[in-house]
């Protein structure tokens, strides 16, 4: 596995490669992986001939200075990782190689109401830092493919409207969340859970179960606020219990054809976790 830390070394590796004619696939990542972004390694493995997995904690989508310093750091052991999963390339980038201007940024990515609502509405500019990040990325790497995680439901629609926007050709490739046995989706974060947290965790996806058995229930208030009643008895304290349309992500209130997607996004001690069920 080729290892690159400078975006101009990374560019003329893949510019011969792309001149050979390989597909690049990219899994673009925070690092502390495990097996969900082992999977989408996997994935990109199966659809392109060259897998790029850029490891970079972008400090322009966090809102809370603590949050970004606690984020695990874990470099070593996803190298190893990668090594073993087949990845062949990791950008592995420091704050001043992707951002040479400075973290103080004028211009704005028109996400509309996508940015306004559940996670925007709980951290705002966070997603004006994603777009910012991956435009980047998008524009060092020119992948054909990107693969992301489901769990991140509201980021993988963000990087939809971005390739939208910038008209980079990548076509996005999203893959269902990977659970543990106890239905925990698996999240970097789940690190900084106790063991006893860790269990607790698993309250978030009984209650999108939940969620999803009520699917035809012609006023959904009731069940978002039961789901909200379990959560807060459970330990969590819920930012929001949501139901949407899975295509556009606008709230509804009541069974609709197609499909929907439930979301929640809670705090159990100092970690915030989010997960979601599409049905």
């Amino acid at each position: 596995m080729y290892v690159f830390k400078h975006a101009f070394e990374l560019k003329n590796y893949l510019s011969s490669a792309r001149q050979a004619g390989k597909s690049i696939g990219f899994v673009p990542t925070m690092g502390a992986l495990h097996d969900g972004h082992l999977q989408l390694i996997a994935q990109a493995r199966q659809h392109t001939d060259l897998v790029v997995c850029s490891i970079f904690v972008n400090p322009t989508q966090f809102n809370d200075p603590k949050d970004y310093e606690k984020y695990p750091s874990t470099i070593a052991q996803d190298t190893e990782k990668l090594v073993a999963a087949g990845n062949n390339v990791l950008f592995l980038p420091a704050v001043a190689e992707m951002y040479p201007e400075g973290l103080a940024s004028t211009s704005q990515y028109d996400f509309g109401y996508l940015e306004t609502l559940l996670e925007g509405s709980y951290r705002p500019g966070h997603f004006q830092g994603v777009g910012r990040v991956m435009h980047k990325l998008l524009k060092m790497i020119m992948p054909h493919q990107v693969f992301m995680g489901q769990k991140d439901f509201q980021q993988c629609m963000i990087v939809k409207r971005l390739l939208e926007i910038t008209g980079l050709p990548a076509q996005l490739v999203i893959s269902p969340t990977t659970r543990e046995a106890s239905g925990l989706a698996m999240s970097s974060r789940n690190m900084r859970l106790s063991a006893e947290e860790r269990q607790t965790a698993t309250l978030i996806y009984q209650v999108l179960t939940y969620i999803t058995q009520h699917r035809s229930d012609i006023d959904y208030a009731p069940v978002v606020a039961e789901a909200t009643r379990r959560l807060v008895a459970g330990g969590f304290v819920p930012d929001y219990v949501a139901i949407a349309d899975a295509a556009t992500l606008l709230p509804i209130t009541g069974a609709i054809p197609g499909k929907q997607v439930a979301l929640i996004a809670a705090k159990l001690g100092e970690v915030r976790l989010i997960d979601n069920v599409v049905y």
